[in-house]
């Protein structure tokens, strides 16, 4: 999967589950956590990105270096497909 189609599948999820559809409102370096992503959104979002590109999340990885904004999520995403494939 080319790391385009993976920031516009998380993209569209963020989108969908915590902007309401206000999409223009997304920054790729903005920062996610604490403000827009809270604990129990953190929980739906790693299941989401288990569930929808096929990885394990392991919990040494759910960590704010690669939960901060969409440019890290993207980043955690890669190298998971990466190392599977």
């Amino acid at each position: 999967m080319e790391t385009i189609d993976i920031e516009r599948d998380i993209r569209s999820f963020l989108v969908d589950e915590f902007f309401f559809g206000r999409a223009e409102e997304l920054q790729d370096d903005a920062s996610l956590l604490g403000t827009v992503i809270v604990s129990s959104g953190i929980l739906l979002l790693v299941t989401h990105l288990e569930e929808h590109f096929g990885i394990t999340v392991a919990d040494e990885d759910v960590v704010p270096d690669n939960l901060e904004s969409v440019k890290h999520l993207v980043a955690l995403v890669s190298r998971k497909l990466q190392s599977k494939g």
